[in-house]
């Protein structure tokens, strides 16, 4: 799964760590979703888009995989 997360934090100029806080997440966190390395748990996806104003859609993309 994609997501827009570092591309959309960045836009609003807030950095890993108090997006991290604000989310009661750790930046290490953050971090990993960013690059891929983590999928978010249903309810996390509805608090970062909650906090960006955003459907969970809007901000993580789901790709099908071929089989």
């Amino acid at each position: 799964m994609k997501n827009r997360l570092e591309e959309l934090r960045k836009a609003r100029g807030i950095r890993q760590e108090e997006l991290a806080d604000t989310l009661g997440v750790s930046r290490q966190t953050i971090g990993s979703l960013e690059n891929g390395r983590y999928n978010p748990s249903i309810l996390l996806a509805f608090k970062i888009a909650r906090y960006f104003g955003m459907q969970i859609e809007d901000i993580f993309i789901y790709e099908e995989e071929s089989q």
